[in-house]
């Protein structure tokens, strides 16, 4: 593995050397060492629960050019992990938010930020510019197109995955024979299977933990020092304080992607092109003029909509959706009615609608979520 070509900086400034003082003095990083991290560059996609502590601790060891992309704003439900964002950053793109707290952490590192969702179309691109890539997303279409990219342009992917009080952290694509994603998990599981952080629930000190083991396999890597996560990954739960580290096999079949239409149906492409969004101002007014020609689908679980509701919506779990007997009724209902799908913040009425898509059945999700719809609705 060789690092970038364009490597210019052989010396440290006074600043660097204060601030580094701490790495200088290890004899596993020193001077050498430190020039590496700063002559070294790592993309971070996503800005996240993992992203947040990834880059901030990439920002503080020196790394000399990150890369950040996330198309996503700051929410207040974010602050409880995503440490790198502030209250006063709610509202803002993270990639703003990211790096408004990074210079003032770090002035030294050149940050290249990208304000757009990783997608077929500018993966390879994006990718090819930095040294290390650190999967920080939060879903298995896009870990797979970072997974396949990075094999197609022979890039070391530092992986980070967390949910409830766990976690895991592996590498892949160090070397010629090492395991990638794929080893891991040849088929990907089902959206409809594996809820996200927002539905399912993550504890925020499991992404702080997991990002900085994401930061540690980096710096290894980098300086070519102790065992690397290379054919192992780690797994912690916070809840019991067990760990183990399983070991992977690499299967060279997963080794012969060329290029990225041989697994296309792995990715989420173009998730906005299927289904289509409406924001809760514009629901409001249908639902307040025309209450009787609106089904509202609630794709929660069935204690989540037993807990809390919307008047006149109705009860179908995301899991559910495709059963033909839901199916049947959406597809009458909707000959008379305009559906929409809601859900507690809009990612599993997205795939509501995309399923129903799929059925030939036209629909719109609430790009929000519940409390945010109720509000709005009783004013």
């Amino acid at each position: 593995m060789t690092f970038s070509k364009d490597i210019k900086f052989n010396f440290l400034s006074a600043d660097e050397k204060e601030r580094y003082q701490k790495h200088l003095t290890l004899k596993d990083i020193g001077e050498e060492g430190q020039l590496k991290l700063k002559n070294s560059s790592v993309l971070c996609v996503g800005a996240g629960g993992l992203g947040s502590s990834v880059l901030m601790y990439l920002a503080a060891v020196g790394i000399g050019k990150i890369g950040i992309v996330d198309n996503d704003h700051v929410e207040k439900s974010n602050l409880q992990r995503q440490i790198i964002h502030e209250t006063n950053t709610i509202g803002n793109l993270k990639i703003d938010s990211a790096q408004e707290r990074l210079k003032k952490l770090n002035p030294n590192p050149e940050l290249l930020t990208y304000a757009e969702r990783i997608n077929p179309k500018n993966v390879l691109e994006i990718i090819q510019k930095f040294d290390i890539i650190c999967d920080c997303s939060d879903n298995f279409g896009t870990r797979y197109l970072i997974n396949d990219a990075c094999l197609i342009l022979n890039k070391p992917l530092v992986f980070g995955s967390v949910q409830g009080f766990e976690g895991q952290v592996s590498v892949f694509n160090l070397k010629k024979k090492s395991p990638n994603l794929r080893d891991l998990l040849p088929k990907s599981p089902s959206e409809n299977v594996v809820p996200s952080c927002s539905e399912y629930g993550v504890v925020g000190v499991s992404t702080g933990l997991i990002g900085i083991l994401q930061v540690n396999e980096i710096i290894k890597i980098i300086l070519k020092k102790g065992e690397i996560l290379d054919g192992k990954i780690l797994i912690f739960d916070l809840l019991n304080m067990n760990m183990k580290k399983l070991h992977l096999k690499s299967d060279q079949i997963y080794k012969q992607i060329k290029n990225l239409s041989q697994f296309k149906e792995f990715y989420i492409e173009d998730e906005n092109c299927e289904i289509k969004r409406i924001n809760a101002n514009e629901f409001n007014i249908l639902y307040k003029t025309k209450p009787n020609k609106i089904l509202l689908i609630d794709v929660r679980e069935n204690e989540e909509f037993s807990n809390n509701a919307i008047e006149g919506s109705i009860s179908i779990p995301l899991s559910n959706l495709n059963q033909g007997s839901e199916l049947d009724f959406i597809q009458r209902e909707s000959l008379i009615k305009e559906v929409f799908t809601i859900c507690k913040s809009g990612k599993r009425a997205a795939k509501a609608s995309k399923i129903l898509s799929k059925f030939k059945i036209e629909s719109r999700s609430l790009e929000c979520g519940i409390e945010k719809v109720k509000k709005i609705l009783c004013n």
